[in-house]
């Protein structure tokens, strides 16, 4: 039981793992006298955040190892791998985040700049999508099948099934106390921002059964929620695959395609900086609907990463033909769902909300590439890269948002995601800030399946899961007892959230509990 800084503090009392009160510290005391009582002392304390789609071994590699999203050039780039690899003699070399799109040159490092750099040393640096990676030749040899995959090239950059290739090679040279050590880092990572719970989108292309079960297993305090992006075709193998891999669906990132800055985005017009591509379709428009139509004859949560239009159509199309065959409530009751879904029309959009398609997505990809001069209207040309991410169209047409960050694609701060939804660089596409946030609490928590009207909320009766922030300006007006404390609950009486605009601070968390049980600060 904390001590209040004063007479009128602002307090929340918590009996075991839940919310028995909330309001002024001395009534609290007098009321609940058996519960413990966070006395918030002049914090901003809110519903703990669920990142609705994340890496986490991969994030706790960048944050442990080589993180080149600092990188403003090739040269820099390599700069960074040479400081990294002198520090880490003789060990294989796994790096993340460069981004060509944002450098001087607008081009990738060559094979042969990396093996300048490392001589026979394996390398895998991924790029910031993730959708394709560098590999020093010292790593290309030891993929021995890897010149006749689709996506191969001798010097520049590995996309599709020869990236897989590269990439499962690469984990297979990190020992598992590297990958322990990952998986523990980024978990502590989350906590530390404020997110009480994770969505962690395992496959056998991304990280393989072990690391997912060996994340499945640990005990940290951030929950983990496991979606396995492996195709099915029939109701038992769906039912078998959530037997073997314990996950909340068949779902994550299943790839339709892949990402726009890695130009393997499935489009139905060429690339504007690459008139003779239109991306990479991974999955045939029949193993769509077959994957949809098994899970939910097994009524499990079927889904998709879905990045392109062309890949967006084919996925509403194939959910059109199961909802024709099934019945849109045999649909609806699966909670489905998609990751990105960054290239959807209004008629999509209101069709996927009449199905209760859930929507999972990024807000920082437009923080990160939108704009007129940004990476999506060079990849796309202006216009068509300004119809990018629409978060007000999906909730208009109903489909429920729940945001997440991707990491280690982007940052895990969700209160920088929650500020890109609200700062969209195209007019009319942002949404507010309550309706974002809520997407990235409550939102959460529905999209995982739980709805028991109060996870995700601070109201009396619901889980003790909460942060507490320093949150610079509130709203000045709000009552004394109600400007520390909020509420998804849209029937609450409560004051804005910290101001987000561009150029605001980001609030810093000092505590997170899940369930009553402190898990950072």
């Amino acid at each position: 039981m904390h001590s209040p800084s004063h007479p009128d503090a602002t307090a929340m009392a918590v009996r075991g793992d839940v919310v028995a009160w909330l309001g002024r510290d001395e009534v609290g005391r007098e009321q609940f006298p058996d519960a413990d009582v966070e006395d918030v002392d002049g914090g901003f304390v809110a519903p703990g955040f669920v990142d609705s789609h994340i890496h986490l071994t991969a994030t706790g590699l960048t944050l442990s190892g080589l993180d080149l999203r600092a990188a403003g050039s090739r040269a820099h780039c390599m700069q960074l791998l040479a400081e990294h690899a002198a520090e880490h003699p003789g060990l294989p070399v796994w790096g993340h985040g460069w981004d060509e799109s944002s450098w001087p040159e607008n081009a990738p490092p060559s094979t042969a700049d990396l093996d300048a750099v490392l001589g026979d040393r394996p390398a895998y640096l991924s790029r910031i999508d993730v959708h394709s990676a560098l590999a020093s030749t010292g790593l290309r040899r030891l993929a021995a099948d890897l010149p006749a995959a689709a996506g191969f090239d001798p010097d520049r950059p590995l996309t599709g099934d020869a990236h897989h290739s590269v990439r499962a090679v690469a984990r297979d040279l990190l020992t598992p106390g590297q990958l322990a050590e990952a998986r523990a880092a980024a978990l502590a990572a989350a906590a530390a921002a404020g997110i009480v719970a994770v969505h962690e989108c395992a496959g056998p292309e991304i990280g393989g059964l072990d690391d997912w079960l060996r994340l499945r297993a640990l005990g940290h305090g951030v929950e983990v929620t496991g979606y396995w992006g492996e195709a099915v075709s029939t109701a038992a193998h769906a039912r078998a695959l959530i037997e073997q891999t314990g996950a909340r669906g068949l779902a994550g990132d299943l790839f339709v395609d892949g990402a726009l800055g890695s130009r393997t985005a499935w489009l139905h017009e060429p690339y504007a900086d690459a008139p003779d591509r239109q991306g990479t379709r991974y999955l045939e428009p029949d193993a769509i609907e077959a994957h949809v139509r098994a899970c939910t004859e097994a009524q499990v949560t079927a889904g998709f990463h879905v990045i392109g239009d062309a890949a967006v159509s084919a996925v509403v199309s194939a959910f059109e033909r199961v909802v024709a065959r099934l019945g849109a409530v045999a649909v609806a009751r699966c909670g489905h769902r998609l990751e990105h879904v960054e290239m959807v029309t209004a008629e999509q959009a209101a069709r996927l909300g009449q199905w209760g398609v859930i929507a999972s997505v990024q807000p920082n990809f437009d923080a990160l590439w939108g704009g007129a001069d940004g990476m999506y209207a060079r990849r796309l040309g202006a216009e068509r890269g300004s119809r990018l991410n629409p978060l007000a169209l999906l909730a208009s047409q109903g489909v429920p948002l729940a945001l997440g960050s991707d990491a280690p694609v982007t940052g895990l701060d969700p209160w920088a995601s929650v500020r890109a939804a609200v700062n969209h660089h195209t007019p009319g596409s942002a949404v507010s800030a309550r309706a974002a946030f809520a997407a990235a609490t409550r939102g959460g928590w529905r999209a995982a399946g739980v709805h028991d009207g109060v996870t995700g909320t601070l109201v009396p009766g619901a889980p003790a899961s909460y942060a507490v922030w320093d949150a610079g300006a509130l709203d000045v007006h709000a009552p004394r007892d109600a400007v520390a404390r909020w509420s998804t609950d849209p029937r609450a009486r409560v004051p804005a959230l910290p101001r987000l605009g561009p150029d605001d601070a980001l609030p810093r968390c000092r505590r997170t509990v899940h369930r009553g049980a402190v898990i950072h600060g």
